[in-house]
């Protein structure tokens, strides 16, 4: 199985972070108890701007969480057309030649799912067989490219596409003043993008996955998440995840590359997901990383903050376009999110 080609999409509104925080402070007002605790987040979060769904005015009128719900069909439309036909094009490829579908957000809903609303708009074969997936988060990138190269090896002729779409803005609890609003609000962003897994028998110049390994920490739930109410999704953002990635991470990591008889020593580059300056920092500092070993992570976050699911996504097509490794080099990808888990892929380019 092969990752053939990835391609990410973006809602045409941009805003540097210090619009951003400016418009929230705006909002919150008196409410704020100390505003400088945005300015701080601000000079320490590592983002330069971010992408909105809407433009900034717009998010004034969505008073219910069925308003933004429905704001999130439409751009999740939009964005995940974008993101698989980029991907395909880069193959040379049309939407009707994909043979399964994986979708992944925690950020929207909708029955039909999004991958059948995108059958009739894209084109796509009557008979793909669509695989949405809801709630693992962050995690999700790494884990939806896993679950399809898992269905590529049961049909080693079949091109899968994984689509995350997380439109993290229309989530926004306006009335919510806690830290982990604050935080969730200065942090994550709006994108999408796709990923094409082609079975072995189908030509392919990417990376091969060797190897999956998926990892549960029990009794986590209240580390990351939502708490989803009549007003929607209010975050669940604990203290504790940096935490997870010192205690986990790195002994996971080993374990896995010692079961196919290899070290960290033996990974030329390493795909992380953008969790926040926090996250990379504990994931540095855990695996002792000096050398710039997470330029791609940091680079991803700068620009488009963090993307949930769409995040290990964006440094995987960074990696890909830019910082492509030298043919036979093996390259670590991995994710963590809500359970609290990991997801673990193993590449050779």
């Amino acid at each position: 199985m092969r990752i053939a080609s990835v391609a990410s999409a973006f809602p045409k509104q941009y805003f540097p972070q210090r619009i951003l925080l400016e418009a929230l402070k705006q909002h919150w007002g008196e409410r704020l108890a100390n505003p400088q605790r945005l300015d701080r987040l601000l000079t320490r979060g590592g983002v330069d701007g971010r992408h909105l769904s809407l433009p900034m005015d717009a998010y004034d009128h969505l008073k219910t969480w069925g308003q933004a719900n429905n704001a999130w069909i439409e751009v999740a439309q939009d964005l995940g057309q974008q993101a698989i036909c980029g991907a395909l094009v880069r193959l040379g490829l049309a939407p009707r030649d994909l043979d399964a579908l994986f979708v992944v957000s925690i950020t929207g809903i909708a029955a039909p799912s999004l991958d059948a609303r995108l059958v009739n708009r894209m084109g796509l074969s009557p008979n793909i067989k669509r695989i949405p997936i809801f709630g693992l988060g962050c995690v999700a990138g790494a884990a939806g490219i896993a679950r399809a190269a898992d269905y590529v090896r049961a049909f080693p002729n079949h091109l899968a596409a994984l689509l995350s779409v997380e439109l993290c803005s229309l989530t926004l609890q306006r009335d919510d003043t806690s830290m982990a609003n604050l935080i969730s609000s200065t942090l994550f962003g709006d994108g999408a993008a796709a990923v094409i897994v082609a079975g072995s028998e189908r030509d392919s110049d990417g990376p091969q996955v060797l190897a999956t390994r998926s990892v549960f920490y029990p009794d986590t739930e209240r580390v990351m998440g939502w708490d989803i109410s009549e007003k929607g999704f209010r975050i669940v953002l604990s203290a504790e995840v940096p935490e997870m990635v010192r205690r986990h991470l790195a002994s996971d990591v080993d374990t896995f590359l010692a079961d196919q008889g290899l070290s960290r020593a033996d990974i030329s580059s390493w795909i992380l997901h953008t969790g926040g300056p926090k996250v990379l920092k504990a994931t540095e500092e855990t695996f002792g990383f000096t050398n710039g070993e997470l330029a791609a992570s940091w680079e991803c976050l700068r620009r488009t903050g963090n993307l949930s699911s769409a995040s290990v996504l964006l440094v995987l097509e960074e990696v890909m376009m830019r910082r492509r490794p030298q043919p036979g080099a093996l390259s670590l990808l991995a994710a963590m999110g809500p359970g609290f888990c990991s997801e673990l892929l193993l590449l050779r380019w």
